[in-house]
């Protein structure tokens, strides 16, 4: 009997590993991963030329998930048009770009982390109810109704999707992979420690307006002669980085581009952040954090920790719900989490 085939789109590190943990967890299925991707003509035209080379449509973002699915031995079915194939199912990174080539079929989205503040123009987009893509950021991902099953990371974001467009019958509470069993990263061969932590966030290379000198100089300043660590995002602009970093603070800084960012968090006294989702790292250990964010409203937020067992949760929504012969109700009416009462 022939496998069903189940679609799963990627775009950052962090998604595309999400995506292979659920995927591992469907083995009984063929499996296959895509960049996210849009069959328009216009999109696919400004993807050409480079123009969403900072966005998970392309550039770097693409260029590491394929290497990634390369040395992982995953197939890549690349925009839905490598293996002519016809999904069962397809699992989301973002609702901000649905392709219509899914549109018919079944979908399950994943949320990857922290959502992008809501600026005085994405207030805008949501009281005109134009498309959530036009905000320009991330602040209205899982906020689109487009999908089928929402698994979020906690409660706190579903009552915010909630609040932003999402039917509440939609969203299961699942966690999500990578950011719940934190503890995980308190065993570690890091070595150093007890220093404060920065961990930046690639606010210039979205397009948005930052004055990073005056983010390091307030870094020395919370560090007050503690040692500081570095972390880059890896979508940042290293080379202009790290000589910022070096000009204006102690010999000792350390700086990291690569590593691990959560063993590096379970190490330190204090962490510092701009939009990151690794803030909940450090909350989840009990660290003093610093966010661009409010601190009380990302405890909040904060996702669900359940030894890592998110993968295995979203794996069985995907499996249960491509093999559901009825409608998206009638499944959710039925459906419960384990351990939960009926959604």
């Amino acid at each position: 009997m022939q496998k069903k085939k189940i679609l799963f789109l990627v775009g950052s590190s962090n998604q595309t590993t999400q995506m292979h943990q659920i995927a591992i967890a469907l083995r009984d299925y063929d499996c296959f991963f895509s960049q996210l991707y849009s069959t328009h003509p216009f999109v696919k035209w400004v993807l050409k030329k480079g123009f969403l080379d900072n966005t998970i449509l392309g550039g770097r973002f693409k260029q590491q998930s394929d290497q990634y699915l390369r040395e992982n031995g995953l197939m890549n079915d690349y925009a839905a048009s490598i293996y002519n194939n016809t999904y069962d199912l397809v699992v989301c990174c973002s609702d901000l770009l649905v392709d219509r080539s899914i549109c018919t079929t079944k979908t399950v989205f994943v949320q990857e982390g922290m959502t992008d503040p809501v600026t005085l123009w994405a207030k805008i987009v949501h009281f005109l109810k134009l498309p959530a893509l036009t905000a320009m950021n991330t602040a209205f991902n899982g906020s689109g109704n487009k999908c089928d099953i929402y698994c979020v990371a906690s409660e706190g974001y579903k009552q915010q999707f909630i609040r932003y467009g999402t039917d509440a019958k939609r969203i299961l509470v699942t966690g999500i992979p990578n950011y719940d069993n934190i503890r995980a990263f308190c065993n570690n061969n890091f070595p150093h420690s007890d220093y404060v932590m920065v961990a930046t966030s690639d606010i210039r290379e979205t397009f948005k307006s930052e004055n990073r000198k005056a983010f390091i100089q307030n870094c020395v300043a919370i560090a007050n002669g503690r040692q500081l660590l570095f972390k880059l995002h890896p979508n940042e602009d290293k080379k202009r980085a790290v000589d910022e970093i070096k000009a204006l603070t102690p010999p000792n800084t350390l700086i990291y581009t690569e590593g691990n960012t959560g063993e590096m968090i379970a190490n330190c006294d204090e962490l510092i952040t701009q939009y990151s989702t690794v803030v909940y790292i450090g909350i989840a250990l009990g660290k003093k954090v610093h966010s661009y964010f409010d601190v009380d409203e990302l405890k909040r937020l904060a996702p669900l920790q359940n030894d890592g067992t998110s993968a295995t949760t979203i794996a069985d929504i995907c499996r249960r719900y491509v093999e559901h012969k009825g409608s998206r109700e009638s499944f959710l009416s039925q459906y419960q989490l384990p351990g939960l009462q009926k959604v």
